[in-house]
């Protein structure tokens, strides 16, 4: 009787854990355009087609208030202004595709996401958009097709930077509607403007909330080198604001840590207290990074910030002129190697650490009432924890839950995890799971990259994700231009 007991025991441990880490798995090829494809494994139960191709740079999703799909697209990986807002419409539940894409909005600076907010009192709806330079909200009714009136410009932003080869210029800014501490607010988060340097900007790498008429601007959090997606989830402790992170690049290929934080909850304590704040909470970055999910402290120096008039873009440079010199710049042995996007004649080594001045160092800060670019740190004994965290360099962006009206994903995080710039690095490139009772990441999609003998081959990256079903959800593949539809077998 021991024996049996201890023996359906195993079994139940063995099913529990299965949908995260034991499942079978099988791989799909998934044509997308003539002579196209792309295989994919993930596990037995689910399936996954291709709902939507030809979409330059498609990233994030929202849904409407009238239930359509919008999503955003960025064009390339350059600093232009041939975004769009594209909504996906006609959807064939036999072929699992849309049959139309309409596009809302184009001619915008790198649109990353957008999120909708309705006003109870008036019931009118708004898209909220932000871009590189600007915040800004559209009136949006049933049905529209493109805006019907003039923008609200909510915020402005710094605006300009490194070319992102020379340590991560971010050029995104995120957007997402949470009701914590008995109010409805909008949260907005901006990377950083470099790799590894004292900003000189109080909204860079930072979190901000502000009334959704853009009143009442906060600064809530600092230190958040580049958190790309933002999820309000209501079933986790009495509704949490969860984010995606991303570390910085000069400590090689095992450090640090990108990682996943819970940033404030109804609840419990959070990281940030956004109705009571005396101060910012800092979440490390510069001088923090996570290694073996704890904060550990970087004794690299930081840079000088650069003397006015010095060039900061590529197309300031001479041809041929490499990257701004800089007294601190370190190589680590990526100059002129393969991107996940071919080969990049002049990429700055992923250890030159240069600040984003340049020829701008004297323009005025439009966020300088917020408060003030925060100071080294000298210890992390006050860093927040992480509710998890990623190899390096994996670049997690999109992010989902999934609660207890699922089934196969029940009580589960879904993580895109976009890949390292360096394929030969190998980490991210996969869709991964975790609950929020373990915390473990554990893959779910895989196929994004390859190695033919040795040799990484990338074939896609994962970037946003939209539950629209139980167990149902898209996801975007920005560098082919595809969004997946990956459901559970009936």
């Amino acid at each position: 009787m021991t024996s049996r007991l201890t023996k359906l025991g195993l079994f139940l441990a063995i099913a529990f854990l299965a949908p995260f880490g034991h499942a079978q798995t099988s791989a799909r090829k998934l044509v997308y355009a003539t002579s196209k494809s792309i295989t994919l494994t993930l596990p037995n139960d689910f399936d996954i087609n291709v709902a939507a191709s030809g979409l330059r740079r498609v990233r994030f999703f929202a849904k409407s208030p009238d239930e359509r799909i919008f999503a955003t697209g960025m064009y390339n990986l350059a600093d232009n202004t041939r975004g769009a807002i594209f909504i996906l419409e006609g959807w064939n539940g036999t072929t699992h595709s849309f049959s139309r894409v309409t596009h809302y909005l184009d001619n915008l600076r790198n649109p990353n996401n957008v999120a909708f907010w309705t006003d109870p009192a008036t019931h009118q709806s708004w898209l909220y958009v932000p871009l590189t330079d600007k915040l800004l909200r559209y009136k949006y009714s049933a049905g529209d097709e493109h805006p019907t009136s003039a923008p609200e410009v909510l915020m402005h932003f710094p605006d300009y930077g490194l070319n992102y080869k020379y340590g991560g210029w971010h050029l995104t800014r995120t957007v997402a509607f949470a009701n914590l501490h008995g109010s409805e607010r909008l949260y907005l988060t901006a990377g950083s403007s470099c790799n590894y340097c004292q900003e000189r900007e109080v909204l860079r790498a930072a979190l901000v909330s502000m009334h959704p008429d853009g009143s009442d601007q906060r600064l809530l959090a600092q230190g958040l080198r580049n958190a790309v997606d933002l999820e309000f989830v209501p079933q986790l402790d009495g509704g949490a604001l969860f984010a995606t992170n991303m570390g910085d690049d000069h400590l090689g290929d095992k450090l640090p840590e990108d990682t996943f934080f819970e940033l404030d909850s109804n609840d419990k304590p959070g990281a940030i207290a956004s109705n009571h704040l005396d101060a910012p909470a800092n979440f490390g970055w510069p001088t923090c990074y996570f290694a073996n999910g704890k904060p550990v402290h970087d004794a690299t120096p930081l840079p000088a910030m650069p003397k006015p008039g010095d060039m900061s873009t590529e197309s300031e440079r001479p041809a041929g002129a490499g990257p701004p010199s800089h007294s601190t710049a370190t190589s680590t042995g990526y100059a002129n190697a393969d991107s996940a996007y071919g080969r990049q004649s002049g990429i700055a080594g992923a250890g030159t650490n240069l600040s984003a001045g340049g020829g701008n160092i004297t323009a005025p800060d439009p966020n300088a009432s917020l408060g003030k670019p925060p100071a080294a740190l000298t210890s992390c004994d006050h860093v927040p924890p992480a509710y998890t965290t990623f190899a390096a360099h994996s670049s997690p962006l999109g992010l989902a839950y999934f609660g207890s009206e699922n089934a196969a994903l029940k009580n589960s995080f879904v993580v895109a995890l976009h890949g390292a710039g360096h394929p030969r690095i190998g980490t991210g490139y996969r869709v991964v799971r975790f609950s929020p009772q373990d915390h473990t990441p554990r893959d779910f999609i895989t196929g994004f990259m390859t190695r033919d003998n040795g040799k990484p081959v990338v074939h896609g990256r994962p970037c946003g994700l939209l539950q629209i079903a139980p167990d149902t959800f898209l996801l975007t593949d920005d560098y082919l231009g595809l969004v997946y539809y990956v459901h559970a077998k009936a």
